[in-house]
């Protein structure tokens, strides 16, 4: 298996289910993970692997749709990803909200889905 990551990828965005993330947004952090077997080994050409510019702009399109659950977020950027390429044998995909709107609260919250095919 191959695997293909994408880390710490910062977003501004406008998700969550208080008004005032809607109004001002907040700051995510994406990771994305891809799992395939490559039909030739070594991967010499792009067509042989799985492009990681597309899985940016799948995240980032989507990153730049508010929604009110880090678990809609995960789950879709996941399920959109597997669609892309036939290759693709699993996903993960880990959103953390930086900044929580929790009264006293230091620290991140988190959602994680991981999808198989």
């Amino acid at each position: 298996m191959l695997k293909i990551e994408l880390s710490n990828l910062q977003f501004h965005s406008f998700h969550g289910i208080h008004e005032e993330e809607k109004k001002t947004g907040g700051d995510f952090n994406v990771d994305a993970v891809v799992f395939f077997e490559p039909e030739i080994i070594p991967v010499r050409h792009l067509h042989e692997t799985i492009d990681y510019s597309l899985l940016y702009e799948i995240i980032k399109r989507r990153m730049e749709k508010p929604t009110k659950l880090l678990e809609t977020l995960a789950t879709e950027i996941a399920q959109q990803i597997l669609l892309t390429d036939n290759k693709i044998q699993e996903v993960s995909v880990k959103i953390k909200k930086l900044n929580a709107p929790i009264p006293f609260f230091n620290g991140e919250v988190s959602a994680e889905y991981n999808l198989k095919r």
